[in-house]
């Protein structure tokens, strides 16, 4: 399990190469108001092939003066009722963020992403169990366009070989 961490931790790591970046003002883009289109895997990583889709409204907001964001999600569909938070708090010492979320229904604080932008695309990793087993959970933030967001988070249980996406979001900015 270690090597599996050590794994998925080596694909956060900047080479002694690379000049160390500020990205405290990475998720700037995002701040306001979405539309949001979410596809989700019913039964991850069971081979389930079934998915639900929701349509809502996703509102960001600045705290801590711009160094954590504040995410919330409303939407429904057929499969009924949802209502997540997630707090995005900057790592200035490692340059990096931590993406905390909760999920309305339950109450409970998932434990943390944690990662960085990289050529304008957020890729924030940890290490959870599911079902028993301990698997990795990827999860991806594409900006597709100043108006577009792309979220995808992606669940692997044989230490980052292979990935199964199991939620798939994309926002539109909603105009004043």
């Amino acid at each position: 399990m270690k090597r599996l961490l050590l794994v998925c931790l080596a694909a956060l790591t900047v080479s002694a190469a690379e000049p160390a970046r500020d990205g405290q003002h990475d998720f700037d883009f995002e701040i306001g108001t979405w539309k949001t289109h979410v596809k989700r895997l019913t039964k991850p990583l069971t081979g389930s092939t079934t998915w639900v889709e929701m349509n809502g409204i996703t509102t960001v907001r600045k705290v801590l003066n711009g160094r954590a964001n504040l995410v919330e999600l409303i939407a429904d569909g057929p499969s009924g009722h949802f209502e997540g938070l997630s707090l995005r708090i900057y790592r200035p010492e490692s340059r990096q963020w931590t993406l905390n979320f909760a999920n309305a229904a339950d109450g409970i604080l998932a434990q943390p992403t944690i990662g960085q932008f990289k050529n304008g695309r957020g890729e924030f990793y940890d290490q959870e169990e599911l079902g028993g087993r301990a698997i990795f959970v990827r999860f991806v933030i594409t900006p597709i366009d100043a108006d577009t967001i792309r979220f995808e988070q992606a669940f692997s249980d044989d230490g980052g070989k292979t990935w199964e996406v199991n939620w798939i979001a994309t926002d539109t900015r909603v105009k004043d």
